[in-house]
């Protein structure tokens, strides 16, 4: 009886690891290349945008041939030796203890070797660290698990926003069914910046350790809690490129991509003067007292925006991620809880901080989670509130 209920077992455990292996070949077979981004059945680095990026391109393949020549010539001496000089065909083995002139020459050889390869990467590797008289600087904040962009130096000085995976990119993958070239790798607002221009960026983050990455660009730079470091690229071209995250940040570290948009320079003035426009209609008064109406209209943009990629747009939440629809702390009668939540996250940085929100934005979004779905509390939190609360 437990033979059959094994053998059945197994056999069902076959048949799931052929479906999902068909499943798999089928995705496979419908991505396609993603400009700026992976190509398909990709086996060399990412077409670069940047001297830096074609650099590295070119230093790769030197090390490769390198190699190639050393696995060859070792390789290749051995198994002649060893065909060449078998037993059977009558070869006795050489009985020698040691030889003066072998060991200088594998200590020298290697020596000039590595030395070659040290002065071919030298020239890049402090190319790439020279971070000096950029156009433009932005401060890159990692975070469990979206990105936060502060432009601190030349044109678009005083913009900042959050980078978040786009909602439709998750619902796929929870659906289990994605589609499209850039599957999680779309994002609400991407990092823009104008081309031919020297764009420094600088690192840290505010939880755990993540990295900067985006390889036609040819950047890739940690994002250390209390350290700032700092990388720069200068696009050739006008376009979108993709990066991801490239540290084990956590569980939702696979939904933390980047993209940077390459425009022109009249596209990027255009893009920044809309931005300009947008934050100054964004930044209300924080006295001005707002109707529960006007606040949850607001807030539902602001959810969708920002919360929905983890809450889900219905609040249940998924897998770990707790339901708001219900939650106690929503339907607490301190309606300062929730807002405590927010300013400082909660679970060490599974719920992040988001006091980059603005002090409406916030106050938006908890009234709308407090009078939405099941949760009628028909409590308010005014701008006001935050303000006092941020002290």
């Amino acid at each position: 009886m437990m033979m059959k209920t094994t053998k059945t077992l197994l056999s069902r455990a076959g048949e799931g690891l052929a479906t999902l292996g068909a499943m798999l070949a089928t995705q496979a077979a419908m991505a396609g290349d993603l400009a700026g981004g992976p190509a398909k059945n990709q086996i060399d680095l990412h077409p670069p945008v940047t001297k830096i990026a074609a650099d590295i391109q070119s230093l790769h393949n030197f090390m490769l041939i390198i190699c190639l020549v050393i696995f060859i010539a070792v390789f290749g001496v051995m198994f002649y030796s060893i065909i060449k000089h078998r037993k059977s065909v009558g070869h006795k083995s050489a009985n020698f203890h040691e030889s003066v002139s072998v060991e200088i020459a594998w200590t020298i050889v290697p020596f000039i070797i590595v030395v070659a390869m040290g002065m071919a990467a030298t020239k890049t590797v402090v190319a790439m660290k020279d971070t000096s008289n950029a156009d433009l600087t932005v401060k890159t904040t990692g975070m469990q698990w979206k990105w936060g962009y502060d432009y601190l130096k030349g044109e678009g000085e005083g913009i900042g926003f959050i980078s978040t995976l786009d909602v439709a990119q998750r619902n796929m993958s929870d659906s289990g069914k994605p589609s499209g070239d850039n599957y999680l790798l779309k994002v609400d607002n991407p990092l823009v910046v104008p081309v031919n221009k020297k764009i420094r960026i600088i690192t840290t983050a505010n939880d755990v350790i993540h990295a900067f990455a985006v390889p036609s660009l040819g950047i890739q730079q940690d994002a250390i809690p209390g350290f700032v470091r700092d990388v720069w690229f200068r696009s050739e071209k006008v376009g979108d490129f993709y990066g991801q995250c490239a540290k084990l940040c956590g569980k939702e570290h696979s939904y933390m991509p980047i993209h940077v948009k390459v425009l022109s320079a009249e596209d990027y003035t255009a893009w920044v003067s809309g931005k300009q426009k947008e934050i100054a209609a964004k930044a209300d008064d924080p006295s001005k007292v707002w109707t529960l109406e006007a606040l949850a209209a607001r807030g539902e943009k602001v959810y969708n925006a920002n919360c929905a990629v983890c809450h889900r747009p219905d609040g249940r939440g998924a897998g770990p991620i707790k339901p708001l629809d219900g939650a106690a702390v929503v339907n607490d009668a301190d309606k300062l809880k929730q807002v405590m939540v927010l300013l400082n996250g909660q679970n060490n940085g599974a719920m992040p901080s988001w006091k980059a929100l603005s002090n409406t934005e916030i106050a938006a979004v908890v009234t709308f989670t407090k009078n939405h779905w099941s949760n009628k509390t028909e409590q308010i939190v005014q701008p006001a509130d935050v303000v006092a609360a941020r002290k």
